[in-house]
């Protein structure tokens, strides 16, 4: 029999992080039973409901330790929600190290894994003699910002937005300042710190992984390979999504929709989502509302209650019924067009349908790479993090998607966004982006073939570094 290799994968907080890193354990285990692994997860108070069904899905080689949470009255009030989820680890640590110190007790770790938010807790590897790794949950452009970030740091004065050029990272589309990520706006502040630090932090270990495949962003993935100069390994495993796995059940309002999505010609339908924790004003409600009415296509759209913080939902639930912020007479004047989802849809499966001819997203990577993987072209609407980096490389890099601008008031008005749906949903532009999405569609299934795709092929190179300490 076979000796059995034991990993440790720390999540932070949060499902939109907590399910990819999950989802790459359950392919590692999958293509190479050989490994048991024991995944660790923080958390800030209760876990979310969709959290824990989802949870409920791992098979027997994933062991779940949920660490005590952290009280949210412990934290600061009103900051970005990266620092929430970065505080949330941090004090988690102490439990971190008693998790790992019981897991190799029993078995010797050959590797600790640790999502970007957690990577404080690689210093323990060290301790046990393990290899580190980096799970990076965005692509090799983001990733590659992120390497570059320091020297940037040291190079520029100004504020971001204010460079009067683009920049240029090595095999990546041009970049303006103003497109990176959220943290980056403010220099002097508490986020740009903690993450530029963790910028600088990534090339001490023993390797990255990161949700991408090389027929996305070939030259990317080169670039970072030449630059990292066999110094730390780059493992581009995606793409990681939920799209095969075995939690996608849909019960009640869920299945009525996609009874409805059946009944609608084919490329007829825009989804709406702003994905797990987006959220827009009470008057960019309305004007997206009228704007969809105005554009006279078909759609579904999952719907949030309104706030002006765009991530306030973040790492908690909303409480009041979101249908009521709507305009009034909407839903009677769209009833034969639209339907409505409260707060949550089932993404993946409203993906699959035929009739869903576009997304109109806010550009979340794992929201990005289900798009890609069903071949929807998006309209983008990024609001933070990095989002607006995943928008330029969709509209300016891949060509899938034609992106929303706001006006000086932070505002899309509802003649842009009909204007907009209109041309993805039934222009000759929006049939181009659909034959392109079909193109990288059919290269995402190829990068995860189990006989000679690119992602398992790296997940096969991985394997082989950890059994090596492993001594299998």
């Amino acid at each position: 029999m076979a000796k059995t290799s034991h990993i440790a994968v720390i999540s932070s907080p949060g499902f939109s992080h907590i399910a990819p890193i999950v989802e790459f354990s359950k392919r590692l285990v999958t293509n190479h039973p050989n490994f048991h692994v024991t995944c660790i997860i923080p958390s800030l108070g209760s876990l979310q409901d969709s959290s824990k069904s989802y949870l409920e899905t791992v098979p027997p080689n994933i062991n779940l330790v949920f660490l005590p949470p952290i009280n949210k009255q412990d934290l600061p009030q009103g900051v970005y929600p990266g620092i929430l989820i970065q505080l949330t680890v941090t004090r988690s640590l102490p439990s971190i190290h008693q998790a790992l110190k019981s897991i190799n007790s029993k078995a010797p770790l050959v590797a600790i894994i640790a999502d970007n938010f957690a990577w404080e807790a690689l210093d323990f590897a060290k301790e046990f003699n393990s290899l580190s790794y980096v799970y990076f949950p965005c692509s090799a452009f983001v990733l590659s910002f992120y390497l570059h970030w320091p020297k940037l740091d040291e190079e520029v004065s100004c504020k971001y937005k204010d460079l009067q050029e683009p920049i240029k990272l090595q095999g990546c589309v041009p970049i303006n300042g103003i497109d990176l990520p959220t943290v980056t706006k403010d220099r002097s502040g508490q986020a740009y710190k903690m993450y530029l630090q963790r910028a600088k932090d990534m090339c001490f270990v023993d390797g990255i992984l990161f949700n991408s495949f090389f027929a996305l962003e070939s030259s990317a993935i080169k670039a970072l390979e030449q630059n990292g100069d066999g110094k730390i390994g780059f493992f581009p495993v995606g793409p990681i999504t939920q799209i095969g796995s075995s939690n996608n059940d849909v019960v009640g309002d869920e299945l009525e929709c996609l009874k409805w999505l059946k009944n609608q010609p084919q490329n007829s339908v825009l989804y709406v989502s702003f994905g797990s924790v987006g959220t827009l004003s009470q008057r960019q409600i309305n004007e997206l509302a009228f704007g969809l009415e105005l554009s006279s296509q078909r759609f579904i759209w999952v719907v949030r209650q309104p706030s002006d913080s765009v991530s306030v939902v973040y790492l908690k639930d909303a409480n009041e019924d979101p249908l009521k912020f709507l305009p009034k007479g909407f839903l009677e004047r769209t009833k034969e067009k639209g339907f409505i989802l409260p707060s949550w849809a089932p993404q993946v499966e409203i993906l699959k349908q035929n009739s869903v001819g576009g997304f109109l997203s806010h550009c979340g990577w794992n929201s990005t790479l289900e798009s890609i993987q069903e071949g929807v072209p998006i309209v983008a609407w990024p609001l933070f993090a990095e989002q607006a980096m995943n928008a330029v490389m969709l509209c300016d890099g891949l060509k899938v998607a034609l992106r929303l601008k706001f006006e000086d008031d932070d505002i899309v008005e509802k003649e842009k966004i009909a204007k907009m749906i209109k041309s993805v949903m039934e222009g000759e532009e929006g049939m181009a982006m659909r034959d392109r999405m079909k193109s990288l569609r059919e290269a995402a299934a190829m990068a995860l073939n189990a006989k000679d795709g690119s992602s398992i092929q790296t997940i096969s190179h991985l394997a082989t570094q950890l059994e090596k300490i492993g001594g299998i």
